[in-house]
């Protein structure tokens, strides 16, 4: 929609977003000026060493060994690079390598995502998997390949959007089941990229307790019925404060 220019082609000021949340309450809605959840970013790495018979492993160079100590090493990003208080995820979420019980294989793939808040810290990212990857498989003497790819920037919310969204949730169900001291979400959110272009705010809906609905993405959610009357309520509240005040 940006790439077909339609905050060009429509006199848009300011963008808003909702997304309902399982961790929160039923009637309650949760926003922050600033970072609501974070950058999404993916990477994939090749490990290329040199298969063998697994009953002679001093003939390969394994790359699930190398693969093993790339995993490991790219735990200490989070833990021991980027500043305690400054959040970074680094995590591996795919192995592929070896078809059978009695070879080492020559190829290990290593697929995974990271996830930022701050532009600085999503800088640090790629270079350090980059050479805490070579210098493990060089290790090994193994070799590597990197793709790392910037997907969704952070969503990141303006201060006077965000007061404005705060009025209207406020209106509905009051001041005090407005959460406005949440933790921002290491989720990441494709209504980031408006927010890159425009001012605006992205507000969570409660969704219920999690425990009774799942997670997002979990094959236990149940999206709770009830609050899309609240939901509606909000964009129609929203909206008639927005104009009204011009």
């Amino acid at each position: 929609m940006i790439e077909e220019g339609v905050l060009e082609k429509y006199p848009v000021e300011a963008v808003f977003g909702m997304h309902n949340w399982p961790e929160l309450p039923e009637g309650q809605f949760a926003i922050q000026p600033g970072p609501m959840m974070a950058a999404f970013d993916i990477f994939e790495i090749e490990i290329k060493g040199r298969g063998a018979h697994a009953a002679m492993p001093h003939l390969a160079i394994d790359p699930i060994v190398a693969a093993a100590q790339v995993i490991n090493g790219l735990q200490t990003i989070a833990s021991r690079n980027v500043h305690p208080l400054e959040g970074g995820v680094v995590s591996v979420t795919q192995i592929h390598g070896g078809d059978t019980w009695n070879v080492i294989p020559e190829t290990v793939l290593l697929r995974g995502t990271s996830r930022s808040f701050k532009p600085a810290v999503r800088d640090q990212i790629e270079p350090a998997i980059r050479r805490i990857a070579e210098g493990a498989c060089s290790a090994c003497g193994a070799t590597m390949s990197l793709r790392y790819e910037r997907r969704y920037p952070p969503t990141i919310n303006s201060v006077i959007e965000t007061e404005l969204a705060v009025s209207a949730a406020a209106s509905l169900v009051g001041g005090d089941n407005i959460k406005r001291d949440m933790l921002p979400s290491m989720a990441a959110e494709d209504f980031a990229c408006f927010l890159e272009k425009r001012p605006g705010a992205y507000i969570w809906i409660g969704n219920g307790c999690a425990e009774n609905r799942g997670m997002l993405h979990s094959p236990h959610y149940d999206f709770n019925d009830a609050i899309l009357p609240l939901g509606a309520s909000y964009w129609v509240r929203l909206a008639e404060s927005i104009l009204s005040r011009e």
